[in-house]
């Protein structure tokens, strides 16, 4: 272990270690991001806007709003390079109540609802292949029916978990690796659906009388949009095991957000050639569809293996990010001290990870259902984006001569753009999911107890 460098510059057993160089932190911004997004919701989007330049500007202005919350990002992680992210940045922010409710909901509903809805999504993927129908099927019975396909997602779940816990370069060079055979596949697609002879460019001013349309019809489509760009937000807690993170995250988050949006674009236009804007809307996966009418039944396979590839990538860089956060909350004192035990042999937050890996396989158990699994997910996580981004405005107030490495372009434009359109969408997916979303206020409500306990046990610890 000699000249590691480590995230506190102390060489203990006991620290994470900064492992990840700018080519892991770019694949895990482009990976996480690229999952199944991108393949699922152009049938949405036309649904809502009814035009194929719509749909089109739809994902520009996702594109936008992305990367507007990645330049935010950029310059708090740049200030604040602690593992944790957004947590870090919470708390400096508006206090440890604050931070603390942030990471509870995280820990608690955000991320292993984030890791059952990607696993779930994965199994799906799997079930459209010949002989895989078996994954439908029950498996047992625990009190409620467990199918195979549920018993799969577990089964993902701790594998990825077990590669994270092995170490963060492991999973970096995973996440490399498979990330660019992600974008390979996407090219792949984007490139055999542009050589279709029958495609056509007339295609790009279909209309779908049928759609939604006007402001709510806009609004829909980019609720979809933002979540197929979603993910961008996970290399921050990572933070601490990013070699110089003062670079190296900017960079990353810059660039990362900027290729998929250049992938994003293409492969809707692809999809937009090949298929008319009717088809588009009426189809159920239309990036399969128009594969298969441009190479046959085998562009539709390489369609769904890029899914699950996309999936398994964007699945190791959610572990990997989430199992930070209640790691710093540990190390602050404010939940068990054992999930802030670093393993001395692989540098990593072995029981954070261990336990969050529990919540998921937990969340799999009782539901196998995508939709609500996502929805648990959404709406907190679009709150916290809110909270966090705001937050570069307290520091620029508070703290107007500390060391920003990089300062957001625009400012203070380009974040106040980011955290309304975040408000919007938090209001959208609120009305969208109403029950579920309430049920994400009360367990998020059900932290302030606990952070009262933990205040008041670390007070009597502290004397």
């Amino acid at each position: 272990m000699d000249g590691e460098i480590l995230a506190t510059g102390r060489e203990t057993g006991q620290e994470l270690a900064r492992r990840l160089n700018g080519w892991h932190a770019t694949a895990i911004v482009v990976g996480t991001i690229i999952g199944s997004g991108i393949f699922l919701v152009p049938a949405e989007m036309m649904q809502a806007v009814g035009s194929a330049r719509m749909v089109y500007a739809v994902w520009i202005v996702g594109g936008v709003l992305s990367f507007f919350g990645a330049l935010t990002y950029a310059e708090l992680g740049s200030m604040k390079p602690q593992a944790g992210g957004e947590y870090v940045f919470i708390r400096d922010a508006y206090g440890n109540a604050g931070g603390f409710l942030y990471a509870w909901t995280w820990f608690i509903i955000a991320k292993p609802a984030s890791i059952a809805s990607v696993t779930t999504g994965i199994v799906r993927v799997l079930g459209t292949f010949a002989g895989l129908d078996w994954l439908s099927k029950s498996a047992f019975h625990v009190g409620l029916s467990v199918t195979w396909g549920q018993v799969v997602a577990i089964a993902l779940t701790v594998a990825i978990s077990a590669l994270n816990y092995t170490g963060v370069q492991r999973a970096g060079n995973f996440q490399l690796a498979f990330t660019l055979l992600k974008v390979a596949m996407v090219l792949a697609i984007v490139s055999l659906c542009f050589g279709y002879g029958r495609g056509s460019w007339h295609n790009f001013a279909g209309e779908v009388t049928s759609a939604k349309g006007g402001a709510a019809g806009f609004m829909a489509a980019l609720v979809a949009a933002l979540w197929a760009y979603d993910g961008w937000n996970d290399l921050n807690m990572v933070a601490g095991e990013v070699k110089r993170p003062e670079k190296t995250i900017p960079l990353a988050l810059i660039a990362g957000v900027a290729v998929v949006g250049v992938l994003y674009m293409l492969t809707n236009a692809a999809v937009q050639y090949v298929l008319p804007a009717s088809a588009v809307a009426g189809s159920q996966h239309a990036a399969s569809d128009a594969m298969r009418v441009a190479v046959g039944a085998g562009g539709a396979a390489l369609v769904a293996a890029g899914m699950a590839v996309s999936m398994l990538v964007t699945l190791n860089g959610t572990v990997m990010s989430g199992a930070r956060v209640p790691y710093a909350v540990a190390r602050d004192g404010y939940l068990f001290p054992a999930l802030a035990e670093v393993s001395v042999k692989y540098r990593t937050p072995a029981n954070a990870i261990v336990v969050q890996c529990a919540l998921a396989a937990g969340l799999l158990m009782v539901s196998g259902k995508f939709r609500e699994l996502f929805s648990l997910a959404i709406f907190a996580e679009w709150l916290f984006y809110m909270v966090a981004a705001s937050t570069v405005f307290v520091f620029r107030k508070r703290a107007p001569e500390a060391a920003r490495p990089y300062k957001v372009w625009g400012y203070p434009v380009v974040p106040a753009v980011f955290v309304g359109a975040s408000a919007v969408l938090l209001y959208f997916s609120f009305m969208d999911n109403l029950r579920l979303s309430l049920g994400g206020v009360v367990v998020m409500l059900a932290g302030v107890p606990v952070y009262a306990y933990f205040k008041r046990r670390k007070r009597i610890l502290e004397g």
